[in-house]
């Protein structure tokens, strides 16, 4: 098999880039502070409860049509510097958030036929996986397993007309439900499609821890799609 990226949905081989490392395993470094403290021995570590985001290195090259390859391939990874979908044949259940902002230094090989690169992505630090951006459905109260050991931030669908939805023990009370709203608990935000919804959703947010969560729905909510957006570093 030759291995590829796939980068704001459009596949790496479509521009004649083929990837030669696997180095898409590596972790980012957590986000601590080491303080010295006069009289005491010994450093005073910090933890900011996070982690930083993680350069994602593809030694990459171009065998053939090098010129039209190479001019095409630089409009499609230089336009825009925003955060994108970014995955790969390395690691095909799991996908990351990045960036390209260049450079593309080609070391050109024999009569300037092809070339080799390293394209460089600056991620976020977190692997999401796939399976975990589909939504589970609940019709009735039930329970989902987190099989990661990081908490996620779901994004959850809730039909019905008013009424509690109970995650673990985080109360969301929702006044009205206009067929659905959506509450998004990565982004702090409730809406429908364009239309704000905070002021009918209680200020919680909850998270998914490891292992298994509760999902408790009172009268009047009839279903619940719950996008768990599970990941891992």
């Amino acid at each position: 098999m030759v291995n590829q990226f796939i980068f704001r949905g459009r596949m790496s081989r479509e521009f004649g880039i083929y990837i030669s490392g696997p180095a898409v395993y590596n972790a980012p470094e957590r986000d601590v502070e080491e303080v010295e403290i006069p009289g005491r021995n010994g450093t005073l570590t910090i933890d900011n409860g996070r982690y930083k985001n993680i350069s994602v290195n593809y030694p990459a090259f171009i065998r053939k049509d090098f010129a039209r390859n190479a001019g095409a391939a630089r409009k499609w990874l230089l336009h825009g510097s925003g955060y994108e979908r970014l995955e790969d044949s390395y690691d095909p259940n799991f996908f990351r958030l990045g960036k390209f902002t260049g450079p593309i230094d080609f070391d050109m090989r024999f009569l300037n036929l092809s070339g080799e690169m390293d394209l460089t992505f600056n991620c976020a630090p977190q692997r999401f996986y796939k399976p975990g951006q589909y939504p589970e459905v609940l019709t009735a109260s039930g329970r989902i397993l987190n099989p990661f050991n990081f908490p996620s931030r779901p994004l959850i669908r809730v039909y019905g007309t008013s009424g509690t939805l109970t995650i673990n023990n985080d109360r969301i009370e929702i006044s009205e439900i206009d067929g659905y709203v959506d509450i998004d608990c990565d982004r702090q935000n409730a809406y429908k499609g364009e239309e704000n919804k905070n002021a009918t959703v209680s200020h919680t947010f909850p998270e998914l821890p490891r292992g298994i969560n509760t999902v408790e729905l009172s009268t009047g909510i009839t279903r619940v799609e719950i996008t768990p957006r599970w990941w891992c570093i």
